[in-house]
């Protein structure tokens, strides 16, 4: 194997297993670090400069962060770095003045944004400090998109909600409620530079079987699960049957069914085609909703509404066997269940009835636009799509990391710059070193079990629709959940120059995740290290050739757990630990991160 380049930002991005599972690329460790010496204030800055919305992230993210996490890896339970990210939010102080506004001279450049959801907003807050003029259209009459009408109040209250968008649109953002673009010819019109849709998927889908439109009473009773839920974020719904049966097992069916239990249902069915491991809901939401009471039906697929005298009355199954898989299923009986109100959660499309189709913006499968992946740009010069309008459903995170890129590329458009030649990530390495054997960190393992979310009372918190379920963490929760984290950002450098072949290293490792031998192929080499090497999707680390032998110095970067007893133990300082710190580059500073956040000494700094 070819010795690894260390000079390249992805080496080591890669190994902090938390970051490089982000759509954002958040800095978890550093902000982590921050939150375990008090500073809340600059914890939430620094997550906010990847992410945007950590109050509401911190509530409703879905977490790729987690199952990446190293900390999986030693103890079975990933550090809380989504409730982590929420502490920083609840206890930072007034940031006003450390956040960026317009400039007083703009630059003379327009663009518009189609929806006021979190990748316009992530747009806006990218654009806005370099002088642009970003003119909003929001058909609602309030911002937020799809993270207001479609998330309760008792999972993401309008207070965060409000002032994390709000500070965007303070920058500077002209947005113009109850103004829904019914023409993207018309809005071409108006001489915008560079236009960006980010409306979400605004359609949930339906479910054409018999009997869907068979009702004959003044209001149907079968419902389509973000339409119920929006009607419920703007009170024109406040209530609804006893018996409610949600189908689909994704995180929207989790909110309509949580929200059912709230409106005056009391016996509420979610009804899953498929068995639990093939759900799409997240696991804790799956949890939440069934510590509620919601009792969750596997193996039943729908066969027909039953409707009684024009009325609903129930819904007719499948109980089915499925072969492995999940492939291929057998049906074993059929049976109806009664019901007073059905909700459809399988799923959202999306809708551009108001995109004509002359204009060059050309449609591929599904008649989802066509939209480059690196650049986000349509077939039509100077408009950009992001978060859910691209590509379809996914979730908040990946909505900002869309503007991120999509900001970046509007700002090269509008500039006649390539729109391919995109700013390079950085990196900065920082020795951790301060003594012959002292370092600016404290490396001990701390065993402390992953920290157990607060909830309030079952017996108060279906008295209010907007009533908060989780209360966060207490502060002795913060502090052992902070100390759960194993720093992944400082990792090993190593000179091969400096080694002697001691072995001081690979005696001292405490998981064998190091080895000295004779190079090969990566199959070969992988057959050879001291501990098995169970992830080929982690690279391993190879050194140049050591001076002494000739051999190599080889890392399986899947099972070192940055304790630094390796750095200790070299005698020659060949083994060194250092910070990593990831440069992402945006539009307003392409290659820096845009807000510095204070330095203060590190002594203190946990494991």
């Amino acid at each position: 194997m070819e010795p690894t380049n260390d000079q390249d930002p992805n080496y080591y991005h890669r190994v902090v297993d938390c970051q490089w599972a982000c759509p954002a690329h958040t800095n978890v460790p550093g902000y982590i670090r921050l939150i375990a010496q008090g500073r809340f204030t600059d914890a939430y800055m620094l997550n906010r400069e990847s992410n945007v919305f950590p109050g509401i992230l911190g509530r409703t993210c879905d977490r790729p962060c987690e199952p990446a996490c190293r900390r999986g890896r030693v103890d079975g339970n990933p550090v809380a770095i989504c409730r982590l990210k929420r502490v920083t939010a609840d206890l930072k102080d007034d940031i006003t003045d450390r956040l960026p506004t317009a400039p007083a001279e703009k630059n003379g450049k327009r663009v518009a944004c189609i929806g006021a959801g979190p990748s316009s907003l992530t747009v806006a807050n990218d654009l806005v400090p370099l002088g642009y003029e970003v003119v909003m259209f929001e058909q609602f009459a309030t911002a937020g998109g799809l993270m207001r009408t479609n998330i309760p109040e008792f999972r993401l209250p309008d207070e965060i909600l409000n002032s994390e968008t709000q500070a965007i649109l303070d920058m500077g953002v002209d947005i113009r409620y109850n103004t829904p673009v019914t023409s993207l010819r018309a809005l071409r019109d108006e001489n915008f530079d560079a236009i960006f849709v980010g409306v979400g998927a605004p359609r949930g889908k339906g479910l054409e079987i018999p009997g869907r439109h068979d009702e004959t009473g003044p209001e149907s009773r079968i419902h389509i699960g973000i339409d119920w839920l929006e009607s419920v974020s703007f009170g024109h719904v406040t209530s609804i049957g006893e018996r409610v049966l949600i189908i689909g097992v994704g995180n929207t069916a989790m909110d309509c069914c949580r929200t059912s239990l709230r409106l005056g249902g009391n016996d509420i069915k979610v009804m899953a085609r498929r068995p639990r491991e093939y759900f799409k809901a997240s696991s804790w939401e799956l949890d939440d909703a069934e510590e509620e009471g919601v009792a969750i039906v596997v193996n039943h697929a729908p066969r027909r509404f039953v409707i009684e005298d024009g009325r609903l009355v129930g819904m007719e199954f499948d109980i089915v066997e499925w072969d492995e898989g999940a492939r291929h299923s057998t049906v074993l009986d059929t049976v109806i269940i009664p019901c007073d109100d059905v909700i459809l959660a399988i799923g959202q499309e999306n809708a551009f009835p108001w995109i004509e189709r002359d204009l060059g913006l050309d449609f591929g499968e599904w008649d989802m636009p066509v939209v480059d992946e690196t650049t986000f740009q349509s077939t039509l010069p100077g408009v950009f799509f992001g978060g859910d309008a691209a590509w379809g459903p996914k979730n908040i995170i990946w909505a900002v990391a869309h503007g991120h890129q999509a900001a970046i590329s509007i700002d090269q458009f509008c500039h006649d710059q390539s729109l391919t030649d995109r700013p390079a990530q950085g990196m900065n390495l920082l020795s951790q070193k301060m003594g012959m054997n002292e370092w600016s960190y404290y490396n001990d393992y701390n065993p402390s079990p992953r920290q157990q979310m607060r909830h309030i009372e079952l017996t108060e918190r279906f008295k209010s629709l907007n009533l908060e379920v989780e209360l966060g963490f207490t502060a002795e929760q913060t502090a052992r959940e902070a100390q759960r984290c194993l720093n992944c950002d400082v990792e090993t450098a190593f000179q091969s120059s400096l080694c002697i072949e001691c072995d001081a290293c690979i005696d001292i490792c405490p998981v064998q995740c190091l080895t000295i031998t004779d190079n090969g192929d990566e199959a070969d080499l992988r057959g050879r290290l001291s501990a098995p090497s169970v992830n080929l999707d982690q690279p391993l680390f190879v050194s140049a050739p050591l001076p002494q032998t000739g051999r190599v110095m080889v890392k399986d970067e899947n099972v070192c757990v940055h304790c630094g007893l390796c750095a200790e133990r070299c005698p020659t300082a060949a083994w060194d630990m250092a910070e990593f710190t990831l440069q992402i580059p945006y539009a307003s500073n392409p290659g820096v991160l845009r807000i510095a956040v204070p330095t203060q000494p590190t002594s203190d700094v946990r494991s």
